[in-house]
């Protein structure tokens, strides 16, 4: 059988959407969670998909978290293979790390909320981020970091705060800066969960999570979409 292996920084930020759809396709999937397993142990080459999730971390925090170190190792490894990989917020900022490109706090403040994503200069490199960009979606931003574009990565989504948010890698590798996986119901975890940072933040939640109520039903819809037709060419 196929296997994925999903690396998890918080236990709340999850495959969300993808669970069901690796399911649908007789994908099995193993949860490692990066803060406590020793990811030197982890084989790169060896997962059909590696997923990289999201986490309240910055990618440049090595000596405050020295497991980003052995991650960025593990994904240098599987993407100068070519093998299928995808990344979500912080996992698509470690994947810019371990191609080499800068990531780094976002000179435009945090972009926590709902808003849509608008077409990259290259979204033919990925024909299913189309159905992300529907004028009926809008997509969860969760994050205070940015990062430039990697050399030789396919500029796929830009939002109006941040250019870079979604990059392709041919067809086998793919980072996304937003979250298309978010479900209504499972983000009550996150307000817990993000409850310093979107005070600090002055984040209002009741506010937050009627906009979750609204546009997540229509993003769960074209996610499952976008995952079908993505692990279509990836696998």
């Amino acid at each position: 059988m196929p296997n994925v292996v999903a690396i998890t920084h918080v236990p709340f930020e999850d495959l969300g959407s993808l669970a069901g759809v690796l399911a649908e396709r007789g994908l099995s999937v193993q949860s490692v969670d990066a803060c406590s397993a020793d990811l030197r142990n982890l084989e790169p080459l060896r997962p059909d998909l590696l997923v990289i999730l999201g986490g309240p971390i910055g990618v440049y925090e090595t000596d405050v978290y020295p497991f980003l170190g052995y991650e960025l190792a593990l994904l240098r490894r599987r993407l100068e293979s070519r093998l299928p990989t995808l990344g979500i917020c912080l996992g698509a900022q470690l994947m810019a790390a371990a191609l080499g490109a800068a990531v780094y706090p976002g000179r435009n403040g945090k972009e926590i909320g709902w808003a849509p994503v608008s077409a990259g200069g290259d979204l033919s490199a990925c024909p299913a981020m189309v159905e992300l960009l529907a004028p009926e979606v809008q997509v969860l931003h969760w994050h205070g970091d940015t990062f430039d574009l990697p050399a030789g990565a396919k500029h796929l989504a830009a939002s109006a705060r941040y250019p870079n948010q979604a990059f392709a890698l041919a067809d086998h590798a793919l980072g996304l800066q937003f979250h298309p996986e978010v479900q209504a119901a499972a983000l009550e975890r996150w307000y817990v969960g993000h409850a310093c940072e979107l005070g600090a933040a002055r984040v209002d939640i009741p506010a937050l999570r009627a906009a979750s109520n609204q546009y997540a039903p229509a993003l769960q819809q074209a996610s499952q979409r976008f995952w079908h037709r993505w692990l279509d060419d990836a696998l």
